[in-house]
């Protein structure tokens, strides 16, 4: 029989917020596959786990994973634990469990904490539906790419970002999504964890004058249904009725559907945009 892999989440900040379960699992398995070895040490020594590490990461994530899946199909029970939070999540461990999965290994997640929920519930921003872009990427097209997408989202959005990136990455926030309410959250669990909820361009301004510090959760609302309803019947009102029934003529659709959804997006009556097309003599 194969072994089990057991996605171990660990404290963000503070050792206490770590579950029995977690602590018994870690001595228990025969390996604990740790991103930093070095960081992941101190946790195992405050709890006394004996338990022998390996390096899993993000630099050698495809070949280790590999191995780990061996021993796995040996018959090794195995621990994976990031260097702070819930394994898998913006981590390569989410590589490890795919290939766990191709090779029919059975994989448990042991929950714990986590930046993004933990960030995300003193947000004081909608809960209900939210979007985690996780750390924005470096690649500039990329990245461009992603914002250009977010303009329109109407769920909260949640990043993670790095101190000296901070500054850049809500100016970016700012030209993509305009002025918007966001929730920065730094130091999570932590002595010194702070939550500032404020809009975008007052925390630019603000981030100018002191040095960002810590790792931060970065929780920002997403725009309003009721806006996103207006810039649309603005652009709709932007062309004619008859233009506005060839696009959807042109997607296939049959004249009455059409001149339907043509009421819609212009919120008119179907008999006044069948008036409009009378007027401008239009079949």
């Amino acid at each position: 029989m194969s072994g089990k892999l057991y996605l171990c989440a660990t404290p963000i900040g503070n050792l206490e917020d770590i579950t029995f379960r977690v602590i018994k699992t870690l001595n228990e398995v025969d390996l604990i596959a740790a991103e930093d070895t070095r960081h992941s040490r101190k946790l195992l020594n405050h709890f006394d786990i004996k338990t022998p590490m390996t390096s899993y990461h993000e630099h050698n994530k495809i070949e280790k994973a590999k191995y780990l899946v061996e021993q796995l199909l040996a018959g090794k029970d195995i621990a994976l634990i990031t260097d702070a939070g819930t394994p898998a999540i913006s981590d390569p461990g989410e590589e490890l469990v795919k290939q766990a999965y191709d090779m029919s290994v059975q994989v448990t997640s042991l929950p714990g904490p986590c930046a993004l929920i933990t960030g995300l519930t003193l947000s004081g921003l909608s809960t209900g539906r939210f979007s985690f872009e996780a750390f924005l990427p470096s690649d500039k097209k990329e990245r461009a790419r992603i914002l250009d997408e977010l303009t329109d989202d109407t769920r909260t959005l949640v990043f993670y970002e790095a101190p000296h990136r901070l500054q850049k990455t809500m100016k970016e926030l700012y030209e993509a999504l305009g002025d918007r309410t966001i929730t920065i959250v730094r130091e999570l669990t932590k002595i010194h964890e702070t939550v500032w909820r404020t809009s975008l361009t007052d925390a630019i301004v603000s981030y100018d004058k002191i040095e960002p510090k810590g790792e931060y959760v970065l929780i920002i609302e997403g725009k309003s249904i009721r806006e996103l309803e207006i810039e649309k019947q603005s652009m709709w009102e932007e062309k004619t009725i008859p233009e506005h029934m060839k696009i959807y003529m042109d997607q296939g659709q049959e004249k009455k559907e059409a001149m339907k959804s043509v009421a819609k997006d212009r919120g008119i009556t179907k008999r006044q945009v069948y008036q409009a097309l009378l007027d401008a003599k239009v079949d």
